[in-house]
């Protein structure tokens, strides 16, 4: 069993190296071939990351859903699921997701689902609750400048 999980591993790393080179659909292979051997929610978690950066945002959805049932206590899957019916404009959708992964033990950084759910209040027009989470996002991390752009865009629009 340990040697598959250190086999799952290397594949995995191996389509990360790829992902970050840009090479989508290669990196999609190693993670499905790191996912047969030894699945785990990181690993489809990433892959729906790769399927949503083609704009397969639907099967993106369906890897994070695997990536619960695997790990629930994971919050990238949460947050991911959110930003892709975001990608969609399906923000009401969209919020329930993002609130777990607030909430979820296991998520670094936690300052993204905030940032998000601002972004989803923004678009449903709900100005106060969006301003509340880029403010929540920014004591979460206070050099995150898109936190900060985005909590003045929105001040703005309160004006």
């Amino acid at each position: 069993m340990e040697d598959l999980r250190k086999d799952a591993q290397e594949l995995f790393n191996r389509a990360y190296t790829y992902h970050m080179m840009g090479d989508i659909e290669k990196a999609i292979e190693f993670y499905k071939q790191s996912i047969e051997i030894y699945p785990t929610a990181l690993a489809y978690t990433f892959l729906g990351w790769a399927y949503s950066m083609l704009g397969e945002y639907e099967k993106a959805i369906e890897m994070c859903e695997q990536a619960i049932k695997l790990d629930p206590d994971l919050g990238n899957p949460y947050n991911d699921i959110g930003s892709y019916l975001i990608a969609l404009g399906r923000y009401e959708e969209a919020v329930p997701w993002l609130k777990r992964a607030i909430v979820a033990k296991n998520y670094e950084p936690r300052h993204y689902p905030h940032m998000n759910l601002a972004r989803a209040y923004l678009a449903m027009g709900r100005f106060k609750d969006a301003l509340k989470e880029a403010e929540n996002a920014i004591k979460l991390a206070p050099d995150y400048k898109p936190a900060h752009i985005l909590k003045h865009q929105i001040l703005g629009m309160l004006n």
